[in-house]
């Protein structure tokens, strides 16, 4: 089924977007490899890719398997290449689909690891286009004016993340889809380098940010223009949101007050009715968790040194907005410049002063409540402001997180290392964050339960605790595990195929064998089966009448998974698809617990945003189409009792401190706007889905 958005004013306003000015420049190609005219060299590997048909039109088609990181890898002879004569490299590609493909550049100098000694550039092929992805060499750390930023303004030559790379040494070249989830066809016409006249580099006109937090040098459908204008929106939503009808067929809860009545204990608790998992309300209706996550007056974006970027800024003795600026340290990301640290402001915060009055906090809240349930909402989901959590009126999730645990000291990961679960330090850490949140919400029947923790590396178990000092406690606790599997190191050694001398020494094998690796999988299932008990025995002791909803997941080890559904009441995972496959956890497949999607989103670049986040779409249209059809297949999904969008409002257009995403994800954009096309989706599916879960529709 096809949503449709009935007003056909919401498309004519999609066609009248405005087109980005690019500034023109001169760029010279010089072909690496050109698919339409050469054979394909030796040095193109194939890995999780298969090479399909070669012509002189469309080049090399290659299918993308579903994996983690299937690519086509361009590998340098051993003298490495030279390409520091060049200012960039990028792909001619042709996307036969009918959506957009993300896709990321990846290049290495000697010991890349895909998070040290790379850059990386990640982009989106338009459906049934042909399209340059092209990265820019980074030469300094700042790169020239713009940094913190994961997209950049439509008038600059992206350059790759990471520190910059000696470009005399460059030992391969790769382009790679994250984890696809279905076959994926693209069709390569030539891989080339670059070289810009003058600089080789296109720079944007400063300021290029207006007083409302917005970009300044494009305009397109509900852009705003002025003060008085947001005053007019306010009225216009009032007006709206107090004549609107509830959603139909709902409690108090969001629950469903026309289905089938379960036991009702007082408390949220999850059930599974003729095959189908659901959250059941403290009443005893059935209840399916629409969700938004960070529900709260937006984020930060460095102001630090990029002052002229910006058309406003307020003084910061300024009785009103003063208030809106603040000071951070060791940013994650993508703000090397200031090393991480400087003076940080809020537009959307300010927007709110300008459009509540100084007095802002409790009508704006208000209205956050109403919105949500007009839209068709029923939870306040993750990391969603404290005062919208605490004087909320529709159910929410709580969160906490383990950060004072020693940590494997040889892993790595995006956010952090993973934790170590048998230092000393884990059971008091878990005990405090636990008592902490369930001292806040243990008493609340609308609490449905605790996220603890995000998106853990638990990769960084298998790869680091060998890697370790003979100091940590998962080393030890590892080499117990394999002590009593092997009575001595030699028969390791013949069950490996290795030569470790001595268990001081056990690392683990570049090239693991079957044995080994089961053992590598049994020990995580082991590890993971801790971090999850412990913490699943502190929920039921704290807050007995609440869920322990996991960790989170996004990159999710079978033996971690499994382990979780043996032990927690609700496994979380972030899922950042197009849509959720029927057989994914289900089948011999499932996992026997319920599920529950704690983050997805989709964004597009056609109001004034420079990065579509994760999963791309070309407009705003086909955003809120794909927020229809994602629900949807959550929906009919047997194991999932709900999904959180990720997340209520954009990130700034200039990058949010922690990180630099810039993100077209919110329901509302910089001004407190809602996308009424996405709105207009998430009513339309809303609406219906009891009885489209049900199966009484």
């Amino acid at each position: 089924m096809r949503f449709l958005i009935s007003l056909s004013l919401l498309f004519h306003l999609c066609s009248l977007v405005a087109p980005y000015a690019y500034t023109e420049t001169n760029i010279a190609e010089t072909p690496l490899v050109d698919f339409t005219k050469d054979a394909i060299p030796d040095f193109v590997r194939f890995n999780f890719t298969q090479p399909v048909a070669k012509d002189a039109e469309k080049g090399l088609t290659v299918r993308f398997d579903q994996a983690e990181w299937p690519n086509l890898f361009l590998q340098a002879p051993e003298q490495k290449w030279d390409w520091s004569d060049f200012d960039g490299v990028g792909v001619l590609v042709y996307n036969p689909a009918n959506a957009a493909v993300n896709v990321t550049l990846r290049l290495d100098n000697e010991g890349a690891d895909g998070m040290n000694a790379c850059n990386t550039l990640s982009d989106a092929v338009p459906a049934q286009q042909t399209y340059r992805v092209q990265m820019a060499f980074k030469r300094t750390k700042s790169n020239g004016k713009l940094w913190g930023m994961r997209g950049l303004p439509p008038v600059e030559i992206s350059s790759g993340n990471g520190d910059p790379l000696d470009l005399k040494a460059i030992t391969a070249f790769q382009l790679f889809l994250s984890h696809p989830e279905d076959l994926t066809t693209l069709c390569f016409k030539k891989i080339f380098l670059y070289k810009c006249d003058g600089s080789g580099n296109i720079t944007t006109q400063l300021p290029f940010i207006d007083t409302f937090g917005q970009y300044k040098h494009a305009d397109w459908p509900g852009k705003l223009h002025s003060e008085e204008e947001l005053k007019s929106r306010l009225e216009e939503e009032a007006a709206v949101l107090a004549s609107a009808a509830p959603m139909p067929g709902r409690d108090k809860f969001g629950g469903w007050a026309d289905g089938p009545k379960r036991e009702a204990t007082g408390w949220f608790r999850t059930e599974e009715v003729d095959g189908k998992w659901w959250l059941i309300t403290p009443e005893g209706t059935l209840f399916f968790s629409l969700g938004i996550d960070c529900v709260g007056t937006g984020e930060y974006t460095f102001v630090e040194q990029r002052d002229a970027w910006f058309d406003w800024l307020p003084d910061k003795e300024d009785p009103l907005f003063g208030k809106l600026y603040g000071q951070v340290r060791q940013a994650h990301s993508m703000a090397d410049p200031i090393n991480g640290t400087g003076a940080i402001f809020n537009f959307y915060g300010a927007n709110l002063i300008r459009k509540y009055g100084e007095m802002w906090r409790e009508p704006w809240r208000n209205t956050v409540y109403k919105r949500l349930q007009h839209w068709g909402f029923n939870t306040v989901a993750n990391w969603s402001q404290a005062d919208i959590v605490e004087h909320s009126p529709l159910p929410f999730t709580a969160c906490t997180s383990l950060g004072n645990v020693r940590l494997i000291e040889a892993s790595q990961g995006y956010w952090s290392k993973i934790i170590d679960v048998f230092d000393e330090s884990f059971e008091t850490t878990v005990e405090a964050a636990v008592g902490y949140i369930a001292q806040k919400y243990a008493d609340n029947p609308l609490c449905i339960g605790y996220f603890v923790d995000n998106e853990l590396s638990w990769e960084g178990v298998v790869n680091g605790v060998l890697a370790s000092t003979r100091e940590q406690p998962a080393r030890q606790d590892f080499i117990q595990f394999l002590e009593e599997r092997y009575e001595t190191m030699d028969e390791l050694n013949k069950a490996w195929k290795t030569e470790f001398d001595g268990w001081d020494n056990l690392r683990r094998p570049k090239k693991a064998n079957k044995t080994a690796q089961a053992d590598f999988d049994d020990y995580l299932h082991h590890y993971a089966t801790r971090y999850f008990s412990v913490i699943q025995d502190a929920v039921n002791r704290l807050a007995p009448n609440q869920l322990y909803l996991g960790c989170r997941f996004s990159l999710a080890p079978e033996p971690v998974v499994r382990a979780c559904a043996e032990i927690i009441d609700v496994v979380s995972f972030n899922l950042y698809y197009r849509s959720i496959a029927l057989d994914k956890w289900n089948g011999e497949n499932k996992l026997g617990k319920p599920l529950i999607i704690g983050e997805f989103h989709f964004g597009a670049l056609d109001r004034g945003m420079f990065h579509t986040g994760l999963v791309s779409t070309e407009n705003q249209a086909a955003r809120a189409q794909h927020y229809y059809d994602y629900v949807q297949s959550v929906i009919d999904h047997p194991g999932f009792v709900g999904c959180h969008w990720f997340q209520f409002v954009d990130e700034p257009v200039t990058g949010r401190w922690l990180d630099g995403e810039n993100y077209n994800i919110g329901f509302v954009d910089v001004t407190d706007t809602p996308y009424p096309e996405l709105t207009a989706a998430a009513q339309a599916i809303h609406r219906d889905v009891y009885t489209k879960r049900y199966g009484k529709e």
